[in-house]
């Protein structure tokens, strides 16, 4: 038997800055004075995705749908660091969050894919917590008051854990799952190699509006991850304000307990510059 759980959910989530990866002293002793940026941030993206849950024993599968279930943040922590010397620079990005929701008398689920007869009904509880770093090198191919385009080549990990609770109740026929109660847990991590560009367009009075932009593409341990953000941003003396729209998409190898993960959604946040 396999316990399906199918997510889609809002989720507000704050930011804070967080550790650092530098280039080696040799390349600093040959390039100008090293440059730092923090940035703070809040993301609200919709996340959706699918797992697979195997269990011993026969009897139909149970699908669950969560767009409505998971409903309260429980933790979160996200921020980043970015380090620049001359040509060369490091950064690295970290998020965290914890979410989970619980749903009584629910027919937001089938079995087997069939449909549920009129007096059927579950009690559901999911809880889903991840961890996302991002850590990559960069080396800056163009640079002007106009625009500033960096290449970057690094890593990133995805550790997610879920675990599903599951009690049903009522008539259920002629169909016959492996169990009426339950509780199964998946947690998996990845690591992939990214390459991809990033940078940021400035323009208007004195440029202090700009056009920031990302994009990176990976694979190893999962099929292919790809992260993609655009927005726009007005500076002060400090640093920026930014309003951007983000996206992270995972696809994972078909033997895996998660089979795809998506975020995506509007990001706001404050950058500081020294």
């Amino acid at each position: 038997m396999k316990i399906c759980a199918r997510f889609k959910i809002p989720a507000a989530v704050l930011a804070l800055a967080a550790g650092a990866l530098l280039p080696s002293m040799a390349q600093a002793q040959q390039a100008d004075k090293w440059q730092y940026s923090a940035s703070l941030y809040g993301w609200f993206p919709g996340i959706s995705g699918e797992s697979k849950y195997p269990v011993d024993g026969g009897g139909s599968s149970v699908n669950v749908s969560n767009d409505k279930l998971l409903d309260s943040i429980n933790g979160f922590f996200m921020g980043s660091l970015e380090a620049h010397n001359g040509r060369w620079g490091a950064f690295t990005d970290l998020v965290y969050f914890d979410l989970g929701g619980t749903k009584s008398g629910s027919r937001d689920f089938s079995i087997g894919n069939i449909g549920l007869p009129a007096a059927t009904s579950a009690d559901l509880k999911l809880d889903l917590s991840a961890w996302i770093w991002t850590l990559a090198g960069e080396y800056r191919v163009k640079t002007d008051a106009d625009l500033k385009v960096d290449l970057l080549a690094g890593a990133r990990l995805l550790d997610m854990t879920q675990k599903l609770d599951w009690a049903i109740s009522g008539s259920l026929g002629n169909i016959s799952p492996a169990s009426r109660t339950g509780s199964l847990e998946a947690s998996e991590s990845f690591w992939d190699a990214i390459i991809g560009v990033k940078g940021r367009y400035n323009f208007g009075a004195d440029r202090k509006w700009s056009v920031p932009f990302y994009l990176d593409v990976g694979t190893g341990q999962s099929d292919q991850t790809t992260q993609a953000a655009i927005g726009l941003g007005y500076a002060f003396g400090w640093g920026e304000l930014s309003a951007t729209y983000r996206y992270l998409d995972y696809k994972f190898k078909s033997d895996k307990i998660m089979q795809d993960v998506n975020l995506s959604g509007p990001m706001v946040g404050a950058t500081w510059r020294w």
